[in-house]
């Protein structure tokens, strides 16, 4: 059993074979005045399926002393990133590329619409579709957050606005969530006919708990970000700035708390926790165990080590 389950840790895990990093697409003209609202933010913006007229996802590597932090900048304006075929199509194409690229140690979620983080499920395009492509669309979504979840670095979401259904349960599926104040986030599925499909009847338990779940769930509730953080729906709340980039501004501090620390070891520990919380407490040690010994024979290890007998910050460089 334990074989197993240390092939997948393995496989996932830092130590796999890393892919080679993509060049970046040029942006069509139709997007160059998103591809600056990028670079402000100090960094090299990529754009995925540019064969529309506009792109809806685009993901900016920080560079400076914020090299390793990636931003999934999400741009969807007509529809108030509502997740759309083009729109999950392209996050999915991101996502793939992450889980390969071990020079990115901490990944943020970001809108790009003032007052929105992601409106949910895009109904417009729902009800044109069959019962079965529904369903099909739903699974879509349901693997997507899987993988998001499954990143193999840290993931935060800025939260600066509206976070409904489909929007709240992608930013469940990051291992940490920044709200701003203001900032409206629920389940609301119920108030549809529908129920949390894409992950949210599962993730949001684990994070606030049964029964408030439930009480979410149940009444499609939606709660601030001074709510939120009061039930740990998320790790901290921040008041809006006349930017409106508050969560993000917050979580990006939060990603340079990160940055610095040993990205091999950042990596274990997150697949420790995140497989180690679905067993029993014996189960999980053995699962930590596991983890453990992928670090043992890394360089940072040893770098740490002299670090400390040096009396130095450590230069870990994940290998």
């Amino acid at each position: 059993m334990w074989a197993k389950v240390l092939r997948k840790v393995v496989s996932a895990g830092p130590l796999a074979s890393a892919a080679p990093r993509l060049r970046a697409m040029p942006a069509p003209a139709a997007v160059s005045g998103y591809a600056g609202a990028g670079a402000a933010l100090g960094g090299r913006t990529r754009h995925y399926s540019d064969t529309r007229p506009l792109s809806e996802i685009q993901l900016q590597h920080l560079e400076g002393s914020n090299s390793g932090i990636a931003t999934i900048l999400m741009n969807r304006p007509h529809a108030r990133n509502s997740l759309g075929k083009v729109f999950v199509m392209q996050l999915e194409e991101i996502i793939e590329d992450l889980q390969k690229d071990k020079s990115v140690r901490v990944v943020l979620f970001k809108s790009q619409i003032k007052g929105v983080f992601c409106a949910g499920a895009d109904l417009k395009e729902r009800a044109e579709m069959t019962n079965t492509e529904v369903g099909h669309f739903v699974h879509k979504l349901r693997s997507l957050m899987s993988n998001i979840a499954s990143l193999p670095m840290p993931t935060i979401a800025a939260i600066d606005g509206f976070a409904l259904g489909g929007g709240l349960e992608l930013a469940l599926a990051c291992d940490l969530r920044v709200a701003a104040s203001s900032a409206k986030m629920g389940l609301i599925e119920v108030t549809r006919g529908l129920l949390p499909g894409a992950g949210g009847s599962q993730r949001l338990p684990r994070v606030v708990g049964i029964n408030k779940a439930k009480e979410l769930i149940f009444t499609g509730r939606q709660v601030d970000g001074k709510q939120a953080v009061s039930i740990g729906l998320v790790n901290d709340t921040v008041t809006q700035n006349d930017v409106g980039d508050a969560a993000y501004q917050k979580a990006l501090d939060l990603a340079k708390e990160i940055l610095p620390q040993g990205p091999v070891a950042v990596r274990m520990a997150k697949q420790a926790m995140n497989r180690g919380i679905e067993v029993d407490v014996t189960s999980g040690m053995a699962i930590e165990e596991m983890c453990y010994a992928q670090v043992i024979p890394t360089k940072d290890r040893l770098e740490g080590m002299a670090a400390f007998k040096e009396k130095r910050l450590p230069h870990f460089t994940g290998k």
